[in-house]
């Protein structure tokens, strides 16, 4: 262990959370140790401000609910305090000990996944269950200090992320780690250990024992984080993105007149985009975008085989969606809200009558024209088709009558028998 000084880091208490805090000295003062440890660490150390603050101790989860009646136990896993101050939660959890296989406190399966580790220890023990050097730096409320046990600061100043133990076993013990590995290594900036990198790419396959549920939530991570684009480059590299969306990596190896389909990068630009610019990201509008060519393709190959085009979406669309939900679970609020956007495609096709009108007071209206943008903007569809419900939405009522009147041209909104008796020429001036 290393131990640096309050005068060699650049932790300051100023920047850490009031609540984490107090979270810390309540522990201390009732006799117990109690550190900052993990991503906030971390993130204090590069000098940006951490979305959260995690607390270790060698009190019990019993003993933590004792001392905190704000206090709730979670998790099967492995059992966490969660100390709540209104909206702020902060996390306490109990150092970890090293398990054995005759533990009944730890459960792994016959692949080495970890499926249950309620075992506790010491710090120096907690230091060899955590996964990356760069997140077992521990920063202590006694003195100030920061405690390094498996040479996190070095790696941390040289970007480097490693985890810590040997990649190949970690890597079974909990899949997901390699995907943390892809979330940290874009977020941060860092480099991959290149020991890491060959154990991501020879144990992909491994995410395939992980529960939707768990990988629905580790892929919103992923994309909802203002790094999407370089995230999925990553993880297409390390073929990790293949078994968390096998539909869409096949959808993107088929090229469209010679060039690669780009609804999907349009997509993750667009929400990377409104992330920097404090906007919010709709999930289910980003699932259409991944799942969109999967089901384009699905749907031809129905037609071809002699199925209605209506009848031929929607079974893709339903058989798309199903296969996907047994590999990321997506709630049914969300699948039915990516049904709704599809649906509402061919739609925009009816351009007279009171059809655009109907359509323009659909609840998911604007989410459905934004995809038609982005359909338009990847070569999907004619322009003019876009332009035209552009306008349409942005000018007065009296207007959006006249352009929707049967028989009007849809580039110009003119009459088909005005075109043809010239009425639509203005008049000469009579100059006697």
């Amino acid at each position: 262990m290393q131990v640096y000084q309050r005068s060699e880091h650049t932790i300051s208490r100023s920047k850490i959370s009031d609540n984490a805090l107090k979270v810390l000295y309540k522990l201390k003062k009732e006799g117990f140790d109690a550190y900052l440890v993990g991503g906030c660490v971390r993130d204090l150390l590069l000098g940006r401000e951490p979305k959260d603050f995690d607390v270790v101790t060698d009190a019990d989860p019993d003993e933590i609910k004792k001392i905190f009646r704000n206090c709730r136990l979670i998790g099967r896993r492995f059992r966490l305090a969660h100390v709540h101050f209104g909206k702020e939660v902060i996390e306490v959890a109990t150092f970890r000990g090293k398990g054995d296989e005759e533990n009944d406190k730890q459960v792994l399966n016959k692949d080495g996944r970890l499926l249950r580790d309620n075992v506790y220890g010491t710090i120096e023990e907690d230091v060899w269950r955590r996964d990356f050097t760069v997140n077992a730096l521990y920063y202590n409320i006694k003195d100030f200090s920061v405690l390094d046990y498996a040479g996190g600061m070095a790696d941390h100043k040289n970007g480097i992320l490693r985890f810590i133990g040997d990649p190949v076993i970690r890597c079974k013990e909990d899949p997901v780690r390699m995907l943390r590995a892809v979330r940290f290594a874009v977020k941060l900036g860092f480099n991959i250990d290149p020991d890491c990198q060959a154990a991501i790419h020879s144990h992909a396959s491994a995410l395939s024992s992980i529960p939707p549920a768990r990988l629905h939530d580790e892929a919103l991570k992923l994309f909802l984080t203002g790094n999407a684009v370089q995230t999925f480059e990553m993880l297409r590299h390390y073929g990790l993105f293949q078994v968390l969306f096998p539909d869409t990596e096949k959808s993107l190896a088929e090229e469209n007149e010679g060039f690669p389909k780009l609804l999907l990068i349009k997509a993750l630009e667009n929400s990377d985009n409104r992330i920097a610019e404090g906007k919010t990201v709709t999930v289910y509008f980003l699932m259409a975008a991944f799942l969109w060519e999967p089901v384009q393709m699905h749907a031809r190959k129905k037609q071809k085989e002699g199925v209605p085009d209506y009848i031929a979406f929607q079974d893709a669309a339903n058989e798309i969606i199903a296969r996907q939900i047994k590999i990321t679970a997506m709630p049914r609020y969300i699948t039915t809200a990516i049904r709704e956007l599809w649906s509402l495609q061919p739609k925009f096709n009816s351009r007279t009558g009171a059809k655009p009108g109907r359509l323009l007071e659909h609840p998911r209206f604007r989410a459905a024209y934004d995809f038609l943008l982005l359909r338009t903007e990847t070569g999907g569809i004619d322009p003019q088709l876009a332009e035209w419900w552009t306008r349409y939405q942005n000018v007065e009522e009296h207007e959006q009558r006249k352009m929707t009147q049967p028989g009007r041209n849809r580039k110009t909104g003119l009459k088909r028998n005005q075109r043809r008796s010239g009425q639509n020429k203005p008049k000469l001036p009579d100059n006697g």
